[in-house]
């Protein structure tokens, strides 16, 4: 996997920037809104296969003499489980699983305090600011921080790039959630700007 080219393109950048989004996800309101983004981009598919019946089907009655009762509506307010839409190839599933795992490795070696005021400085711009100019304001915050240095200089300069611009959107969205599809799709317009330049 040392030409990430095939897998940060199209669908398969999606698919890396949802999984390393989706990993160790500890908001509820931020998975919400993940849940939301995954099934509009249709990243997602649920795993439960618990298709929802109406009311004209399965209309018999029971032994009892009682209608069949679904316990469907008490269990709306549980998230449902989902699972990523994963290409047919599984070695081109497992290769993208494979990206966003070293890519949260990365993310984790970046000093606490440099991505915690990379998040504001992000979030203070984002707020003054309409989703047009999202992209930008990302790439520039990313590009500042990859100027100062985060200490990984060993590590591949793409990978840092992607670690960094995937940890940055993960940081201001679990904090402002509304954001995540405007920030999503701009960090899907960076990594794959990277890739085609």
């Amino acid at each position: 996997m040392d030409d990430l080219r095939d897998l940060t393109c199209g669908k398969n950048a999606a698919l890396v920037i949802f999984a390393f989004l989706q990993a160790d996800c500890q908001s509820s309101d931020f998975n919400t809104a993940l849940l939301s983004l995954g099934k509009e981009f249709n990243l997602t598919r649920d795993i439960n296969c618990d298709e929802k019946t109406t009311d004209s089907q399965d209309r018999d009655v029971e032994c009892d003499g009682y209608l069949p009762t679904s316990i469907t509506g008490s269990l709306a307010d549980l998230q449902p489980l989902v699972d990523l839409q994963w290409p047919r190839d599984r070695a081109e599933a497992a290769d993208i699983q494979e990206v966003a795992r070293e890519l949260r490795e990365i993310a984790q070696h970046f000093e606490e305090n440099i991505v915690n005021q990379a998040t504001r400085n992000l979030r203070r711009n984002l707020s003054n600011s309409t989703s047009d100019q999202f992209k930008d304001h990302l790439a520039r915050e990313v590009e500042r921080v990859m100027r100062e240095g985060v200490g990984l200089e060993h590590s591949p300069e793409e990978r840092v790039f992607m670690a960094l611009t995937l940890t940055l959107v993960k940081g201001v969205c679990t904090h402002a959630p509304g954001l995540l599809r405007s920030l999503f799709t701009s960090a899907l317009e960076c990594i794959t700007s990277v890739w085609t330049s």
